[in-house]
C-alpha cells in the first residue's frame, strides 16, 4: 500500500485493549453474512462507504465474507475464526451460503478524545491483524473479540448497519 502504517498491531492493542476494559461496549452482529470458502491467492480489498479500508490475500480454506451491508464489504477470515463467529443459517445457494454471527465484539467509537489518547490524526494507519495496512477514520469504531487477540476497525457506516449493543 501507499502509506506506510503508523502504529503496529502490538502498539495499538497495548494502548487499546485497557481502555476497552474501561470504557468499552460489548457488541453482537444482528445481520447475516455471506460466505464462501477460498481456495487460495484470491486478493480481497475490502470496501467500505467511505472508500478503501483494506486489502487481504486468502489462504486455501480460509472464508471470504460478504456483509449484507450497502457497501456489500467482503473480508477474509481464518477458517478457526470463521467458525467461531459464524453458524451456518441457509446452505449455499450458487457461490456463498449464509451465516448468522455469534460472536460479539467490545468497541470504542474513534472520538477526537480517542484519537489524542492514542496520539493519531483524524486519519491514521495501522498493521491490521494479518500484516497489511487498515485505516481509521474519527467516527469509526476500534473492536476486538473476546479473547483480545487481535484490533480491528469496522467503519462507521457498516457498524451501525450491523452491530447493536449486548445489554
Amino acid at each position: 500500500m501507499s502509506k506506510k502504517a503508523h502504529l503496529s498491531q502490538q502498539a495499538l492493542q497495548d494502548l487499546l485493549l485497557p481502555l476497552l476494559e474501561e470504557r468499552g461496549r460489548v457488541y453482537r452482529k444482528n445481520t447475516y453474512v455471506l460466505a464462501r470458502r477460498a481456495e487460495g491467492g484470491e486478493v480481497v480489498e475490502t470496501l467500505t462507504a467511505d472508500g478503501k479500508e483494506t486489502v487481504n490475500v486468502a489462504e486455501p480454506g480460509d472464508y471470504i465474507v460478504k456483509n449484507q451491508t450497502e457497501a456489500e464489504e467482503e473480508y477474509i477470515l481464518s477458517p478457526e475464526k470463521f467458525r467461531e463467529r459464524y453458524v451456518l443459517v441457509h446452505p449455499p445457494e450458487g457461490e456463498y451460503a449464509e451465516y448468522r454471527a455469534v460472536g460479539k465484539v467490545m468497541a470504542l467509537e474513534v472520538t477526537p478524545d480517542l484519537l489524542a489518547y492514542l496520539g493519531q490524526d483524524d486519519t491514521f494507519y495501522f498493521e491490521a491483524p494479518w500484516g497489511g495496512e487498515m485505516i481509521v477514520r474519527t467516527g469509526d469504531f476500534l473492536a476486538t473479540p473476546p479473547d483480545k487477540s487481535e484490533v480491528y476497525r469496522i467503519a462507521r457506516k457498516e457498524f451501525l448497519e450491523t452491530y447493536g449493543g449486548d445489554d
